[in-house]
């Protein structure tokens, strides 16, 4: 009975640094393509190129923010999650952060417009 916990123990394990590792990429491929973007845009001179880097940027940190969580089922010592928390935490403020500024982007693109109506992002 007890190999049996152990092997759904290693079994577990290895899923979430499996998908740890699959959050992690998706969130570099995002923030690479959001950058991409970006450039094009913005030698291309076309407007929002600020809060399309910035909405990448926050959709690239989700994700990041997605393989940390998971990465506290891994956590073996109170030392790893006190460093874990502590990441999890400067993320999650990076983000929020980054959702205001967008927000304050946004209201002042609004402002500017002759139009009701939201820019496409």
């Amino acid at each position: 009975m007890d190999s049996v916990v152990n092997f759904l123990v290693e079994t577990e394990i290895y899923f979430v640094e499996i998908a740890t590792v699959i959050c992690d990429l998706i969130g570099v491929m995002v923030l690479l393509a959001t950058v991409i973007r970006s450039m094009i845009n913005y030698f291309h001179r076309e407007g929002h190129t600020k809060l399309v880097l910035a909405r990448g940027i926050g959709l690239a940190l989700e994700f990041k923010l997605a393989g940390e969580v998971l990465r506290t089922v891994t956590v073996r010592t109170l030392n790893e999650l006190m460093i874990l928390g502590t990441i999890i935490l400067l993320r999650a403020a990076i983000s929020f952060l980054l959702h205001w500024e967008m927000k304050s982007d946004r209201v002042t693109v609004l402002k500017g417009s002759d139009n009701d109506t939201e820019p496409h992002l």
